[in-house]
């Protein structure tokens, strides 16, 4: 069967790291951190995400490459006659469930670009983002917008389309962001906001704040929801797996932290609530920090593209799960097959939108629907993916397999072989076991 597939190593890097990066890192992690204690939460963070988000992104990359399929073939090719299957549906599942929120999300970026274009973001910030989230029509038309973007580039497939868009977006992200860092630094009243993210209080960490951590690790990983063994699968065999996972890590603690640096300490200076401003923290706290620089609108538009941005690499990586799927298990062109899993997250999303706005009694369990599928997500459906994939890539598959994959067929020395081994059998599923059943004891 011939498969699309990256042209280089910067392809490979670049797009998983789209996936991994995205809103993951600029958007959710500075609200998560907010509300759970701020150094405290990013050690949390740091540790979940090398000791238990690399050995999983590893085993993903080998999943897909081995397999060349997509996230739900894969496990039906490498281990046939057996339910290991079910971590793919779970992950095309998950991917599904998360387009739903994050596509609202994305349209916000979008009515940001515009208020940036018209210099129509000054004024009450706060009072700003809550009336746009709570109308009916405005954030449903930017939230189909921004999916109708996503669709464009997945149409044109891998190499022509999401490596394309990626290779030029994601280098352009980091430059904005140590820009914005210089910046927020040199704000009256930064330094209490700098002291917040970098100096640990672990009195206001929870069980429930850790279990958030390891969602988080997931989440801007994009790992166990089939993005990476979906991307695995396009990755040519002379590609060093060790390499690549440990560069989107590193990409996406960096990216993580340096959000953080810009949002923490202008929240500070601008007097806002970090630990009460919710997902909208980001969007009530730049433009604040934009009003008070020179060419501030520049400087906001830029930002606000280049969110977007990372908000499409990664929906892209999310709506090409399921399409992957689709494409190959379903036999549906990928042009209608993409149309249709658009159509359908939009609907979905829909509901979303709905409950931030005109119809908050959307939703189960004292949750709206928004925050349910966005809990249910990274807190229930990323770590118990993972957690199988772990015990999967441990006990079920061959192990010859993955040396092969972790190897390039011999052609590379990888001598933490062991280790890998080691974390991947007993630590990885059992970290995740503890917090797992720690956050829910203490929800």
């Amino acid at each position: 069967m011939s498969r699309d597939s990256f042209s280089n190593r910067f392809g490979v890097v670049a797009a998983a790291a789209g996936s991994a990066i995205g809103l993951g890192n600029i958007w959710r992690f500075p609200y998560l951190c907010g509300e759970n204690g701020g150094g405290a939460f990013l050690l949390a963070y740091l540790f979940c995400i090398i000791l238990i988000g690399l050995p999983i992104m590893l085993a993903e990359f080998s999943i897909g490459r081995s397999a060349q399929r997509n996230a739900y073939r894969s496990f039906k090719v490498l281990s046939p006659q057996r339910p290991w299957y079910l971590i793919g549906v779970m992950g095309i599942i998950a991917s599904f469930t998360i387009m739903s929120f994050y596509s609202a999300v994305g349209g916000w970026t979008i009515e940001y670009v515009i208020r940036s274009v018209t210099n129509t973001l000054a004024g009450d910030h706060n009072e700003m983002f809550n009336t746009f989230i709570a109308g009916t029509y405005t954030p449903i038309a930017y939230q189909f917008g921004f999916l109708a973007l996503s669709l464009g580039v997945v149409i044109f497939g891998v190499s022509k389309g999401i490596e394309k868009s990626t290779k030029i977006l994601m280098p352009a992200l980091f430059v904005l962001l140590i820009i914005l860092c210089i910046r927020s630094l040199t704000l009256e009243g930064a330094k209490e906001g700098l002291i917040f993210v970098l100096k640990p209080d672990f009195s206001n960490l929870s069980g429930n704040s850790i279990l958030d951590a390891l969602g988080q690790a997931f989440f801007s990983l994009s790992i166990g929801m089939g993005c990476m063994i979906t991307y695995g699968s396009y990755i040519k065999r002379k590609e060093d797996l060790t390499y690549t996972a440990n560069v989107i890590v590193l990409a996406s603690i960096v990216v993580a932290v340096l959000a953080s640096i810009v949002i923490f300490p202008a929240a500070s200076a601008l007097n806002i609530e970090v630990d009460a401003a919710g997902p909208g923290l980001v969007f009530k706290t730049l433009p604040g920090m934009f009003a008070l620089m020179p060419g501030g609108i520049i400087f906001a538009t830029l930002f606000f593209i280049l969110l977007c941005i990372a908000a499409l690499t990664s929906a892209i990586s999310l709506i090409e799960v399921v399409v992957t799927f689709c494409v190959e298990e379903m036999q549906i062109k990928r042009g209608i097959a993409t149309a249709l899993v658009a159509v359908s997250m939009f609907l979905l999303g829909i509901l979303c939108s709905l409950s931030l706005g005109m119809m908050p009694q959307l939703g189960l369990f004292g949750l709206g629907f928004f925050d349910l599928m966005d809990f249910m997500s990274a807190n229930i459906f990323l770590p118990l993916g993972g957690f199988f994939i772990a015990i999967y890539m441990g006990w079920a598959l061959k192990k010859r397999i993955t040396v092969k994959e972790l190897t390039s067929d011999g052609s590379i020395k990888f001598s933490l072989l062991r280790v890998f081994f080691f974390l991947i059998r007993y630590i990885v599923p059992v970290a995740i076991l503890i917090v797992f059943i720690s956050g829910f004891l203490r929800l």
